[in-house]
């Protein structure tokens, strides 16, 4: 907090310095969102109290400069904190060290990864704060995605709407946000400013990228996405004819990258800030020589750089030559520390031990998860004695179907693809090929990986499709299912066939205890495994 304090006032200054006369922080930019039970604490509260006065003091001198903080708020009339408090999300407008008006959010998203009514209480008031003889009304996020608040501020002699945001990303959901804040703007007649949050948080991302619309509703400029910048737009409201404040925003305009670039950005800022924010020196994973092991390593070498990140091959008895060989020629392209530490002695030692118990029995998955536990007990092993965070490799294909091991593959401390379906991991490899978005390494990933045929390689001649459909009916069915909560009948009715659906929504469901000890990951659809997807694992209910 004290560091996001600082960040605040520094961009202040730097506003200042340049001339604008009014700066807008993000929605809860004081403490981050979602800071989650933290806001039942009344430590926490109070302490975002003695920031945002820390805030307000050192303002005290920026003449004609208003400064908008997004904070919660937790204390009594007076400002006092109490220990059962009307907890707020605020919006606080300071000029010169003082407060000149406060807004509290209105409309309390709960839904998705959202749980505002858990912690906040709905605000009742508009607010239009004058900013150098500009009428400024002020709204927060999801009070923008409704027709009411937007124009009670015009009615309450606002000309120019400014939304703080926390908007979570998932992939299409910039062009939601745009063509909703067009309608705000064309259903008002008034210019609209849209700051948004950037960085990554636990599993929830937000990409940045700013921006402003026009009265007639179209996008006039976009700040940088996935990157912190102090956006200076200017918003002139001439009392004529509202026709002329068309032409009348003036801002650098960003261009907005396309949807794979976005996943792509969305991953590598997923990983720096979970990586940074939480003090780990660096990351080691197992690199198998598959698709999905050498999409993550791509992933961590733009987000942290080679020295940072240490990939580790643990050959099996089933481990194909040409695993081995790929997993090396991808280490050394990306000019990561590799290491070979072979699982054969350790695989051995376990049937040896086991072979008692296990007679008469046929081998079966039993023998292909111990291989997949011993490599996460040395992957751990390792993470425990350097410090670095495991990272694992797993696909939301994968996760969704059970097609993981726990406490084997399953096993680490940050899940970086966990909500991209496999052909979407084929996709995003081959666009990081033909793209090299930090300058990092040129096409990194070996074709070869991207042609064969994908394997866990846990027993002789073994295919994915040995065990699941193929790979572009499951990932269809899934986002039927999963992200888009279509029946089974419905996805039947589509042409699906009814074996394979029913075959794939079961294993969906009879796979949620896994799913529920698996780490944290990057969210990147609208219907993630997480606080997006909410249901039992004790359950008889079958559709």
């Amino acid at each position: 907090m004290p560091g996001n304090a600082r960040r605040i006032i520094e961009a202040a200054r730097t506003a200042h310095r340049e001339g604008a006369q009014l700066l807008v922080t993000p929605e809860l930019a004081l403490c981050g969102y979602a800071a989650e039970d933290l806001f039942l604490r009344p430590a926490f509260m109070a302490a975002c109290d003695h920031a945002l006065a820390q805030v307000a003091r050192e303002l005290h001198g920026l003449s004609g400069l208003t400064v908008v903080v997004g904070h919660p708020n937790g204390g009594d009339e007076r400002g006092r904190s109490v220990a059962v408090p009307k907890r707020t999300n605020r919006l606080t407008a300071l000029r010169e060290g003082q407060v000149v008006a406060a807004y509290d959010k209105r409309c309390l998203p709960n839904y998705q990864v959202f749980d505002e009514r858990r912690y906040f209480t709905p605000g009742e008031q508009t607010c239009v704060i004058d900013v150098s003889g500009v009428r400024v009304g002020l709204l927060i996020c999801e009070d923008a995605w409704f027709q009411a608040p937007a124009q009670d501020c015009a009615a309450a002699g606002a000309q120019v709407l400014v939304v703080a945001n926390a908007s979570p990303f998932h992939g299409g959901k910039r062009l939601e946000r745009e063509a909703t804040m067009g309608q705000r703007a064309r259903e008002t007649g008034l210019p609209l400013v849209y700051a948004h949050l950037v960085g990554g948080q636990d599993e929830v991302i937000f990409e940045g990228q700013s921006f402003a619309v026009r009265p007639d509703g179209s996008v006039a400029a976009r700040a940088l996405a996935f990157e912190e910048e102090l956006w200076s737009c200017a918003v002139s409201t001439p009392q004529e004819a509202i026709e002329k404040i068309a032409n009348d925003i003036v801002a650098i305009d960003h261009p907005a990258p396309d949807a794979d670039a976005e996943l792509w950005h969305a991953l590598v800022l997923g990983v720096r800030d979970y990586v940074g924010k939480n003090g780990f020196p660096g990351v080691l994973l197992g690199l198998s020589g598959g698709i999905d092991s050498a999409l993550v390593l791509a992933v961590a070498v733009d987000a942290l750089g080679p020295e940072r990140v240490r990939a580790v091959m643990m050959p099996s008895p089933y481990t194909a030559g040409m695993s081995r060989e790929d997993a090396a020629e991808m280490a050394q392209r990306v000019q990561v520390r590799h290491d070979e530490l072979s699982i054969v002695p350790m695989f051995e030692a376990f049937l040896a031990t086991l072979a008692p118990d296990f007679a008469g029995r046929a081998l079966d998955a039993t023998e292909e998860n111990i291989q997949a536990r011993v490599r996460g007990t040395l992957l751990m092993a390792l993470s425990n004695k350097f410090g670095a965070i495991v990272l694992t490799t797993g696909n939301k294909s994968e996760m969704a179907t059970g097609y993981c091991t726990l406490y084997g593959d399953m096993a680490g401390g940050f899940a970086v693809i966990k909500d991209l379906l496999k052909t979407t991991v084929f996709r995003l490899a081959r666009w990081r090929n033909a793209h090299d978005p930090y300058g990092r390494s040129a096409n990194p990933i070996p074709q070869r990986i991207i042609d064969r045929p994908p394997s866990a390689e846990l027993r002789p001649d073994q295919t994915d499709q040995d065990s699941l459909p193929p790979y572009d009916v499951l990932d269809a069915i899934l986002q039927r299912y999963m992200e888009d909560d279509q029946s089974i009948a419905d996805i039947v009715a589509a042409g699906f066939d009814a074996a394979v659906v029913e075959q794939v929504t079961r294993l969906v469901k009879i796979n949620e205890y896994k799913r529920r000890q698996a780490p944290v990951g990057i969210r990147l659809t609208h219907r993630s495994f997480g606080k997006d997807w909410r249901y039992p694992i004790t359950s008889r209910f079958r559709a």
